[in-house]
This record gives C-alpha cells, structure tokens and sequence, in this order.
C-alpha cells in the first residue's frame, strides 16, 4: 500500500484499513464475507455501474468451476499476493472490479448451488473480526469504499510497479 493513498484518509478510515490487515488471512476471508452480506444494511455497497464482469471471466467465470479446495487456494492466493494465474487475473484489475469480484463470490456463497465455497455451518466470527467489521459499519458511505478499495487494491499479485513520484526521486519529469 503506497503511504500517500493512506496520508489522505481519515483517521477512523486508516484504522479501519489497519484493523483489516492486521487480520490472518481466512480472517480476512471471513471478514470480506460479513462485510457482503452487510451490504445493504450496515455496509454501502459500491455502485455496480462503476464495474465491468466481462473483464474478469477468470474470477467470474472459470472460479465457479473450480473445487471448493481449488477455491479457498485461490482466494488465500490473492490475500497473500502469491504469484498464481488466479492472483494475476486479480492483480490486473482496478480496485472497482476487484470489489466486485468478492462482492460476487460472497452473493454465490449464499445462494443453494453452492457456486464458491461457502462459510462453514459452525463458524463464529471472532472478536477481533467483530471489532473490525464495526470500525467498518461506523464509517460513512465513501469511507466505506476508500477502505474496501485499499484494502483491495493491496491483494493480489502484480508485476506492475507504480511510477515513483517526483518526491521519491527528486527529480522533475522531462519532455
């Protein structure tokens, strides 16, 4: 996560963000699961026009396809940043269609035919992930998705290097 997109937040935004990192990662499994099935309620979802499925036919297509065990790799894969074709295919998407790729796995995880692996009946979320969820819940709406959005952006795997800042190099662009 580049220190700039977290120096423009608000406090209670950065410890949302920080609160969710700090998380194992089938906590944060577990976490982005409540979230989404939040939405509505407690959580703002972001608006599905400011998304493209057809760009992700690998997370929204083939994934389905997958084993429940293939599945739960693949999302560990894409917290943990490993270099997979699962985590590429995320790394290579805007932070708008990632949000829309968990927000789609969750609304399968609910559905009866068991699409995308789903929670296990006896699962309790923790205290820890219920004290995240509600530093999420107490956000208003577009501190809601500043966070999701970075803690999004910071999954999944990328070769792609952002461009260093004038400030990182100190020196000034040329024509």
């Amino acid at each position: 996560m580049k220190a700039d997109n977290m120096a423009a937040m608000p406090e209670q935004t950065k410890q949302a963000v920080e609160a969710f990192k700090k998380l194992s990662t089938d906590d944060q499994l577990a976490l982005f699961y409540l979230i989404y099935k939040k939405m509505g309620d407690t959580v703002t979802p972001a608006a599905p026009s400011a998304t493209d499925p057809g760009l992700t036919p690998i997370l929204m297509g083939q994934f389905f396809e997958l084993s429940d065990d293939e599945q739960l790799a693949g999302m560990r894969a894409i917290v943990n940043k490993e270099d997979t074709e699962l985590s590429r295919a995320y790394g290579a998407l805007k932070e708008n269609n990632q949000l829309m790729v968990w927000y789609a796995w969750a609304q399968e995880m609910g559905n009866t035919g068991n699409t995308v692996i789903g929670m296990p009946n006896d699962y309790q979320a923790t205290e820890t992930i219920n004290g995240a969820l509600g530093q999420i819940e107490q956000l208003e709406f577009q501190e809601q998705i500043t966070m999701l959005r970075e803690v999004a952006r910071d999954m999944g795997y990328s070769e792609v290097q952002p461009i260093p800042t004038q400030a990182e190099t100190g020196k000034t662009s040329s024509l």
